[in-house]
């Protein structure tokens, strides 16, 4: 039998092994240390639904210009993670801070620098893809809001889609039209949920091009949840690894797979996945 991540240590990995420092995997461009430049902190985060608790004590530090996935299979925690760290949702437990505004309290602030995407939040579907975008771009106070709207939507190759209402577009189509409007206003944190879902591999590559820009040239961070473990493998430079709503990993990819005695990340997230279905692996 092939012998899962042990869960012996005090976040859940194997007795000899301790998980890398949130710093570990860092792309840091500033060369100091400390709390005040961090992009997001989060501390003892607890969230329960009913008689499950989701998330079970999550501290996560990130750094400007970090590219950082969160995975895990069904169930680890992520998505309620993720809702908990931009302030959808309040935790039981814990405090966050994002671009350095306290939330809940400083919520708006924060947001103005934040842009996120996901399959599940819905466009308006009167409104034409174009007129979306200048609403958000608005919103944003971008400075030439039509401008905006049609230099994102050229970048991805989708200036086709502009005259079209968000009602008539496809769910590939839903999903790029998503992620323009969270990169308008050029966020310094961009957060992701699955952010290549139902797309064609031609067009989730330009996304995931795109995002790569983002970091490059403007020192964008990167927070994204994804199943497709190669996608995460390419696009970040540090995986934080759920179960049952706790870190028992953190670090770049290639070494958190190697200090749990696998050969890459897929092979790791199908082994705890089988695990929490009760298999042998």
């Amino acid at each position: 039998m092939r012998e899962p991540v042990g869960p012996s240590g005090p976040n859940g990995i194997g007795p000899t092994e301790t998980p890398t420092t949130p710093s570990a995997g860092s792309t840091r461009r500033d060369g100091r240390d400390g709390e005040a430049d961090l992009v997001l902190s989060a501390r003892g985060l607890r969230k329960s639904f009913e008689s499950k608790e989701a998330v079970a004590g999550i501290d996560l530090r990130i750094h400007p210009g970090e590219r950082v996935g969160i995975v895990g299979p069904n169930g680890a925690g992520k998505t309620t993670t993720l809702l908990m760290l931009l302030g959808a949702i309040a935790p039981d437990a814990g405090s966050v801070e994002l671009v350095g505004q306290a939330l809940p309290e400083r919520r708006a602030a924060a947001m103005a620098e934040v842009g996120f995407a996901a399959g599940y939040i819905p466009l308006p579907e009167r409104m034409t893809v174009a007129e979306t975008l200048d609403l958000f771009a608005t919103l944003y106070g971008v400075e030439d809001p039509p401008a905006a709207a049609a230099g994102v939507l050229e970048e991805l190759g989708i200036t086709h889609l502009a005259p079209q209402r968000c009602e008539s577009l496809s769910s590939g189509q839903g999903t790029l039209v998503g992620f323009a409007k969270a990169v308008i206003h050029r966020p310094r944190l961009i957060v992701l949920d699955e952010p290549t879902a139902s797309l064609d591999p031609d067009v989730a590559m330009r996304v995931r091009d795109r995002l790569e820009v983002m970091n490059r040239e403007h020192n964008a961070t990167l927070l994204l949840t994804s199943h497709d473990m190669r996608e995460v493998e390419r696009l970040t430079t540090r995986v934080v690894f759920l179960r049952a709503g706790r870190i028992i990993a953190d670090g770049p990819a290639a070494e958190v797979v190697a200090r749990a005695g696998y050969s890459d990340l897929e092979t790791m997230f199908l082994a705890e996945a089988a695990r929490l279905r009760g298999e042998e692996v």
